[in-house]
Order: C-alpha cells, then sequence, then structure tokens
C-alpha cells in the first residue's frame, strides 16, 4: 500500500484530501504543524508528499527546500495563492507539481497516482542503469544476466557469468587465482587453480575481438589476472 503524508493545517482541507486518497487504496497520514511534517518527511519513508505553502512553524517553501537536500519523495505543493510567483518559487524549489486551492479531490487523487507512477519508473530505470556494466563495447546486464558485445549477445555457462561480473565489478585491480577460486568456487569445491585459467580463456574467446591480445581481461604474468578499464 503507497503511503502518503499531508502537511497541511486546514483540518477540514486535510481530512478531505485524506478520504478522498484512502477510498483509492492510499495508506495516509496528517501533520498540521510545519515543523512535525518536516521532521516526518524527512526521517520516515513515503511514496508522496501533499505540502501546503502557509503552515505554523514553518512555510511550505521551507518544507520543500529541506526534503530536496536528503530526498526526491515526489512533493505535489498546494495553495490558495495563486499567483505565478509563488508555483514558480515552488517548482524551483523541487515540488513536482503545484495546485491552486479550491481544487477536485478527484483531480488530487488522479494527480498523486501519476506522480508515483512517474517516480516509480524513473526508480525503475535507474537501478535497471545501475545493475548494468558497461565498457567500451562490452555490455553487462547483471538483472537478466546477459552480455553483449558490441550489441550482439555472447552466451556464458553460469560460472564464465559470474567471474566476468566480479572482474569487471572491481576493476583495474589485480587477482591472484587462489583468490578468485576461492571467491567463485570456495576452498572445498572440487577442481584446482587451472579451473580459473579456463574458465578465463573460454570467457576471451567470447567477448574478445582478439582473445590473444586481450582488451579486457589481461593476464598479470606470475600474479593472476585484471579487469581493464
Amino acid at each position: 500500500m503507497k503511503s502518503i503524508l499531508i502537511i497541511e493545517d486546514d483540518i477540514s482541507i486535510a481530512e478531505l484530501e485524506r478520504d478522498y486518497l484512502e477510498i483509492n487504496g492510499f495508506k495516509v497520514e496528517v501533520e498540521a504543524n510545519g515543523n512535525k511534517g518536516l521532521d516526518k518527511a524527512q526521517n520516515q519513508s513515503y511514496d508522496l508528499i501533499i505540502l501546503d505553502l502557509m503552515l505554523p512553524g514553518i512555510d511550505g517553501f521551507e518544507i520543500c527546500r529541506q526534503i530536496r537536500i536528503k530526498k526526491n519523495t515526489p512533493i505535489l505543493m498546494v495553495s490558495a495563492k495563486k499567483e505565478d510567483i509563488d508555483k514558480i518559487r515552488g517548482l524551483g524549489l523541487g515540488a513536482d507539481d503545484y495546485m491552486t486551492k479550491p481544487f477536485s479531490p478527484s483531480e488530487l487523487v488522479a494527480r498523486v497516482k501519476a506522480h508515483i507512477s512517474r517516480y516509480e519508473r524513473l526508480t525503475d530505470n535507474k537501478e535497471m542503469h545501475e545493475n548494468r556494466i558497461q565498457i567500451r563495447g562490452l555490455v553487462i546486464d547483471q538483472g537478466s544476466r546477459r552480455v553483449y558485445v558490441n550489441n550482439e549477445e555472447v552466451l556464458l555457462t553460469t560460472k564464465e557469468f559470474d567471474l566476468l561480473v566480479f572482474l569487471a565489478s572491481n576493476p583495474n585491480r589485480v587477482f591472484k587465482k587462489e583468490e578468485l577460486f576461492e571467491r567463485l568456487w570456495g576452498f572445498d569445491s572440487q577442481g584446482d587453480l587451472s579451473t580459473v585459467t579456463v574458465h578465463i580463456r573460454k570467457i576471451r574467446e567470447k567477448i574478445e575481438i582478439n582473445p590473444s591480445q586481450p582488451q579486457y581481461i589481461e593476464t598479470i604474468w606470475g600474479v593472476g589476472y585484471r579487469f581493464e578499464v
């Protein structure tokens, strides 16, 4: 269930907003004091914040500014002020939207849903991006466990993929064969250090243009291997 924080000192308006949001499946908390609302916004987790401008203790502009220092939670600013300067200031401080009172509760719900959906899409895209390792023509998608070289997919075994991800996640660091064997296979596994050599060779055959002159996995003679970026 998505959670909403309403920071609004007009109790009748706050209760109306809360009722409509709860009917639509949201969990809602209401805070009438600006300072207390800011404390909740910064120290608790919400999917969206509905923020009034005129509040006791601290105004909505300052609350918005301070929230944005720590969090990217969507903020829907509401106010009876109709001047463009207030809207511009609110959006400039990081609010995602600005609604002028009075407004339709159903429109409020629609905007809340739209902003939460948009934020989730952006967050998902960011996570997907962060879950990818891309070095020159090599792309390692950890989520789908797929590897692409110059936009063409290459197929790796489970251990080949895990070994490639480990090296690529620790670029420019030299790992001894013993370290790689311990991390990927464990000392109790069947096999010996030549297992690492064989897997490195197979990975090179699949991702390197010229396996004899690798541009990704470099051999440091007498020591081990290093992923070059």
